[in-house]
């Protein structure tokens, strides 16, 4: 899997389609074919997958003990709807109105590409979300979070 980069602010239309952007696209080379999952983030976010990636979390999650109720929870919260989207000839899909309302999705929105995956946010919250974090705050974050890694894609100890 190649990961994914980017930033994209789109629009959505009256009928909640968004375009997917070229750049996007060329990245997504079976998306006509297969098709993307869309469902909801931990933020108030959307998240959508790759038809591959989104088969790989299916199979963790068929790996977790059903017998244990915080399993069953999980599975059903994270799985409440995830719903398939497929492009149309204009190269647009529809998101579904459930997951725009949960995710305070207007008609701005932005996708930011996180390694395999797609976060789309409502523009405001996202920008907000960045906003909270200074630059002071980021350099610490960076710090804790990548300063145990060496460089070469090892991590220190290993």
């Amino acid at each position: 899997m190649n990961y994914l980069i980017g930033e994209y602010e789109c629009k959505l239309d009256a009928k909640g389609r968004m375009v997917v952007p070229a750049a996007l696209k060329r990245q997504l080379p079976d998306v006509e074919r297969d098709g993307l999952v869309v469902n909801r983030g931990f933020e108030k976010n959307l998240v959508i997958y790759t038809r591959a990636e989104w088969n790989k979390i299916l199979k963790q999650l068929s790996r977790l003990n059903q017998f244990q109720p915080k399993n069953r929870d999980f599975v059903r919260k994270f799985m409440s709807g995830a719903t398939e989207l497929m492009l149309d000839s204009a190269g647009r899909v529809l998101l579904p109105k459930g997951l725009l309302e949960y995710a305070e999705v207007g008609s701005e929105l932005v996708l930011a590409c996180n390694l395999e995956k797609i976060e789309v946010w409502s523009k405001a919250t996202y920008e907000k979300q960045l906003d909270a974090i200074s630059e002071d705050d980021f350099s610490d974050l960076a710090a804790q979070v990548m300063g145990e890694f060496d460089m070469e894609g090892g991590h220190d100890g290993e």
